[in-house]
């Protein structure tokens, strides 16, 4: 009954998010001249996009298949695909991507991966996932002050914001990985403070939970030391993975007939939107990510600014969203089954 009231709400909090983000993108604007401008675009240069979305699928893919050897399991890498997919599709449609990697672990089970295996790895995933974003956040804000300043201006507090939440959140997840006795005795700590003040009932199975999830930051510890090579490498196909899906804008630059601006910069405009609103409880940064485009790209797109929000946006979240959601289809059919 309570799985199926959160499915109920998270359908209904997408379905409003997309309703206010269409209204809010399109109100008072002519849809007839947008659509004659996609429709004009050159499909050539939109083919790349789509493959590229399709190459940052399968980037988290080889990271499971390639982690999950290093424990020892080998898995079939088609199989890795649809665990990826299966975390993508589930991120794009729950507030701050929460639905993703416990759909991940189910379907992983199903293949005989144990859990706290699939949770560990799946948590290395997330942490080298946002160690990435930071990087790339904090090489544009230290190194980027003439970008910053001829793009940006208009956005910074909620580049810094956003830059700020993902930085905190890679030192905590890093402090609760390396040193889970002093995590658990600060969440210990601030689960008595809010029982305390009754904002939390106070409940036995609560504080097992936590002692489950410090075991669970122990093995990924170990992992992390363990495995520092793997590490490293994973780090580097997340790069890729990252930087081929910012690269979409650009190919829909060049499908709209545009020159004048440079792939790097464009690279690092759609970057710096997903470093904005990674952290926040958004499906797939809905609403945000199209009022932050249609704020920093009006220097390079110029008249095309809508087509090519709509055809960047089209490509980058809502193709993830539907080929995700074909093999999470295929997932369902196929995992676990029989031969």
């Amino acid at each position: 009954m309570k799985k199926n009231k959160k499915i109920i709400f998270n359908t209904v909090f997408l379905l409003l998010v997309f309703v206010l983000t269409i209204y809010g993108v399109f109100h008072g604007e002519d849809l007839g001249d947008v659509i004659e401008v996609i429709e004009n675009a050159d499909k050539r240069w939109l083919l790349p996009g789509i493959a590229l979305v399709a190459f940052f699928i399968w980037g988290e893919s080889v990271i499971i298949w390639y982690m999950m050897r290093s424990y020892g399991i080998h898995l079939k890498k088609t199989s890795c695909f649809l665990f990826s997919s299966v975390g993508f599709f589930f991120s794009c449609i729950t507030p701050s991507a929460s639905g993703g990697q416990p759909m991940q672990i189910y379907y992983m089970k199903k293949e005989k991966v144990s859990i706290p295996v699939a949770t560990v790895i799946l948590m290395i995933v997330t942490i080298t996932y946002k160690f990435v974003l930071v990087v790339i956040g904090v090489g544009i804000a230290v190194l980027g002050r003439g970008f910053l300043h001829q793009y940006l201006e208009g956005i910074l507090p909620v580049f810094y914001l956003g830059l700020g939440l993902n930085i905190f959140c890679v030192t905590f997840m890093t402090v609760l990985v390396f040193h889970p006795d002093l995590a658990r005795n600060f969440l210990v700590k601030g689960l008595k403070i809010l029982e305390r003040l009754h904002l939390l009932r106070k409940r036995e199975s609560r504080l097992k939970k936590l002692e489950d999830s410090m075991d669970t930051y122990r093995e990924t510890a170990a992992y992390l030391k363990g495995h520092p090579r793997v590490i490293f490498n994973v780090i580097l196909i997340t790069f890729a993975q990252r930087m081929a899906l910012f690269a979409v804008t650009w190919f829909v630059y060049r499908a709209l007939s545009l020159s004048g601006t440079g792939f790097w910069t464009i690279l690092f405009q759609q970057a710096v939107i997903s470093v904005s609103v990674d952290m926040l409880p958004l499906p797939g940064g809905m609403g945000i990510s199209e009022t932050l485009f249609l704020n920093i790209f009006v220097p390079v797109f110029g008249s095309c600014l809508l087509p090519g929000m709509v055809l960047s946006r089209g490509l980058g979240y809502y193709g993830e969203l539907l080929i995700s959601a074909f093999f999470t289809v295929v997932a369902q059919l196929t995992i676990g089954q029989k031969t």
